[in-house]
């Protein structure tokens, strides 16, 4: 994910965060700070960094339990409004996809009853919401295990993208098709999203709007991708590629590809070699950032061009090809037994297809 950043592996999975983590970060410690001065800023702070600490066990809960089923969690980022773990692939047995889901609110159950056991007794009750009470270690932990529960209770939503969206969708598969079962999922998602933005609206909460935002976006998204995956499994890489373009060399100039750019339509140029095998693309926004950055026009294009481009057989599924292009590359080469350039297919020209097609 863009504007994120490594903080190592952990159980085979690669822990990120969003630079806007830090952004929520500052905004709760200064808030706090002038309202409770230093100790209220250092103990919300804490507090926040206890809390993601918490959504990192929850999507690890999801990472775990989809490894039992050989499925792989390349890796896990955490966002403002919570964590987000990118699976290989969805569980393709729909009681797997239920365990999986259900994997990560457990979690959080059993961090709220191991924090319920530690705690029983020692807690102010009545000073568990009230964040301005003076700092109680136990207070603390009774927060942080309302907390969990909460979580654990929201993710249970029966609606898309929350965990219990997943139950649902799972459970509907067991009586109908998945492109179905999640447009269903989605639209009660949809309808979640907007119970959250009224009431966000109504009681002055910004944090819910957003939160209603992203749960209708997200939605809309695992909506179209399982759409458009059921039309790729019927198709292979040389039903959906692009085999009219114009290439670049790579020792063609930046003065060359801006020429290129004005005359085609096209978003990214295939640089070849001299026996026409590609080495790698070139995409309009690279180029548009070089001229900004006053780069000197005959300089070679391939300075900008990325290599790490994903390649594929002429009878590929095309299903393997959206996943290649949905790990962030701009395009996936198509090739020839002989490794030539047959074509390229971009997310673009599947959405293309999918319309001409039908769904």
């Amino acid at each position: 994910m863009t504007w994120s950043f490594s903080l190592g592996r952990l159980f085979g999975s690669e822990v990120r965060v969003h630079v806007t983590f830090f952004l929520l970060l500052g905004w709760i410690g200064l808030s706090a700070y002038s309202e409770q001065g230093l100790p209220g800023a250092i103990e919300n702070t804490v507090f926040v960094l206890a809390l993601f600490a918490c959504v990192l066990a929850h999507e690890f809960g999801h990472a775990l339990m989809a490894r039992r089923y050989g499925i792989a969690t390349p890796d896990i980022t955490l966002l403002p409004i919570g964590g987000l773990a990118r699976l290989e692939r969805m569980p393709s047995n729909p009681w797997h996809e239920i365990a999986v889901a259900f994997a990560g609110p457990a979690v959080n159950i059993a961090i709220w009853a191991i924090l319920v056991v530690i705690g029983a007794g020692r807690w102010d009750l009545a000073s568990l919401a009230d964040p301005a009470q003076e700092f109680s270690g136990w207070n603390f932990l009774g927060r942080l295990a309302l907390v969990n529960l909460i979580l654990a209770v929201f993710n249970l939503i029966p609606a898309f993208p929350m965990d219990g969206g997943r139950v649902l969708r799972a459970a509907l598969c067991l009586k109908m098709d998945r492109v179905k079962a999640t447009r269903i999922a989605a639209i009660a998602g949809q309808i979640a999203a907007m119970g959250l933005a009224y009431l966000g609206l109504t009681s002055g909460n910004p944090v819910l709007v957003l939160v209603a935002g992203f749960v209708f976006i997200a939605a809309n998204a695992e909506n179209q991708d399982v759409a458009m995956r059921a039309v790729t499994k019927r198709f292979m890489a040389r039903d959906a590629m692009i085999t009219s373009f114009e290439a670049l060399r790579p020792e063609d100039t930046l003065e060359t590809a801006s020429a290129a750019v004005i005359r085609t339509t096209q978003h990214e140029f295939p640089v070849l070699d001299a026996t026409g095998r590609p080495l790698g693309f070139v995409t309009r926004g690279d180029l548009f950032a070089a001229i900004a950055a006053e780069t000197p026009r005959m300089k070679a294009v391939s300075m900008l061009m990325t290599n790490d481009i994903p390649s594929v057989p002429l009878t590929a599924g095309l299903e393997t090809v959206l996943d290649a292009l949905h790990k962030g590359a701009p395009a996936v080469v198509v090739t020839t037994k002989t490794g030539a350039l047959a074509g390229y297919i971009t997310s673009e020209n599947i959405g293309e297809m999918m319309v001409v097609k039908g769904r």
